[in-house]
């Protein structure tokens, strides 16, 4: 297990971070998000979107639990679960997710998809501080998740 910290004082470094952090993806990583509403959960993943080049922006998926958005080369999935239990998830399709290489899965509020998803996945806290400052922690849980996240940190020039 590999842990890296990383603190944002804007939107904007928000999204280099999460532009950062998309240049050292290649597909089939899962991406836990969590965080109190506002934290900047729905931001990284829209620098994450267009650092890959998806032309569409995500938006917030809470009302429709899922969106996915793709390019010739990735399939993202943006997965959002506030408010809901372990119960009332079915059928968002996560098989056919974890078999597509190319896919990267960011679920926001993942509690109620924990077990259902392999365990090999980092999973990144936002925690709120004074202003726009935030403190985000990121922990690779596996092989893969801990070669993006030692990644990443060359790229930040930041030790895990």
């Amino acid at each position: 297990m590999k842990r890296m910290v990383m603190t944002t004082s804007s939107r904007e470094q928000t999204l280099r971070l999460a532009g950062a952090f998309a240049n050292v993806l290649k597909g089939g990583e899962i991406i836990f998000l969590r965080g109190p509403i506002g934290a900047g959960k729905t931001v990284f993943v829209k620098g994450v979107a267009a650092a890959l080049g998806l032309k569409s922006s995500p938006t917030s998926a809470s009302f429709s639990l899922m969106k996915e958005y793709q390019n010739k080369k990735y399939r993202l999935f943006h997965i959002d679960l506030f408010r809901l239990e372990e119960g009332e998830v079915f059928n968002l399709g996560f098989e056919e997710m974890l078999e597509d290489e190319n896919a990267i899965i960011l679920a926001e509020w993942p509690d109620p998809i924990e077990k259902m998803l392999p365990s090999d996945r980092l999973e990144m806290n936002f925690v709120l501080r004074e202003g726009d400052e935030r403190t985000i922690e990121i922990v690779s849980r596996g092989p893969t998740s801990q070669y993006v996240l030692e990644a990443l940190c060359k790229v930040a020039k930041s030790s895990c």
